[in-house]
């Protein structure tokens, strides 16, 4: 029982990330129909920046909101650079967009940094554990449970409570109703894209807090696993895809935690058999956005 408690906290840490990320997605989807998968790249640029700021002796705190920054601007700016001129295009168009975007910052990141991985000195309260009861847990995997649980709760409050989450939330019921409401649409889609990134930088600030270094390619897997989240969860949907990032973040855990030695290299194949047989018990997901836009 106790082993199976700390394996449950991990998989929630770790679904965290992957619900963020998965938000993310939704959050830029929901809106303009778009799969953004340069998203992984707005987690690398949050990567280097804190790796540069830590590297400066600038404090934790101050280094992780340096980052988010960061990546919400590189989120506005390939949305006004790259993808509003697409505006028109078929969804198929924007995606390949996104493919090229991707690209070219991994390309820059290779060039420009360096293609081999950066470690990050992080400071040595985050490598402690904490006991509560039978369970010990990590400083980082705690850590990551709250700032999952506290973005959480202020992106419902943002939507709910704020004009501009309320017209976000509105575009993704009818965009064409809101654009005959008066409101800008540019600048909602822009407020979409920057929250993306927003989300996107806290999760590489996890993610490095976990992995302890920086590359071109950090955010590619994490990313491509939000997305497989995002289909469980609903395609579109906010809360299907934090539904579908914890389901997901559980599977690899217990799987990896109680998987036969022989098997564990499979594991991820046992994942995706558990997402499969999900995808057929829904198809539009655990929670399916009420547009039911997919593609």
């Amino acid at each position: 029982m106790e082993f199976f408690l700390q394996q449950l906290l991990n998989a929630v840490s770790l679904g965290g990330i992957y619900a963020l990320l998965a938000l993310g997605l939704a959050v830029v989807f929901s809106i303009v129909a778009l799969i953004n998968f340069a998203h992984g790249e707005l987690m690398t640029v949050a990567g280097y920046v804190l790796f540069v700021c830590i590297l400066y002796a600038v404090p934790l705190p101050i280094a992780v909101v340096a980052a988010i920054g960061a990546a919400a601007v590189a989120a506005a700016a390939t949305e006004r650079l790259a993808f509003r001129p697409m505006r028109r295009a078929d969804p198929t168009s924007l995606m390949l967009t996104s493919f090229a975007v991707s690209a070219i910052l991994k390309v820059l990141f290779q060039n420009g940094i360096s293609a081999r991985p950066k470690p990050v000195p992080l400071p040595p309260e985050l490598s402690g554990t904490l006991t509560f009861g039978p369970v010990r847990l990590g400083t980082v995997p705690l850590a990551s449970i709250l700032v999952t649980c506290l973005s959480l709760a202020a992106l419902t409050l943002f939507l709910k409570r704020t004009v501009m989450g309320k017209a976000m939330r509105a575009a993704a019921e009818d965009f064409q109703v809101l654009r005959l409401m008066g409101i800008r649409a540019n600048r909602v889609i822009a407020a979409a894209f920057a929250l993306s990134g927003m989300l996107a930088g806290i999760s590489a600030a996890l993610w490095v807090a976990q992995r302890g270094s920086v590359d071109p390619l950090m955010g590619f897997v994490p990313v491509l696993k939000a997305f497989v989240a995002s289909v469980i969860g609903g395609l579109g949907s906010l809360s299907g895809a934090v539904a579908g990032g914890f389901a997901l973040g559980i599977a690899e855990v217990l799987f990896q935690a109680y998987l036969p030695e022989a098997a564990l290299p499979f594991r991820d194949a046992f994942v995706l058999g558990v997402v499969i047989l999900i995808l057929l018990w829904r198809p539009d997901g655990l929670i399916p956005a009420k547009t039911g836009r997919r593609s």
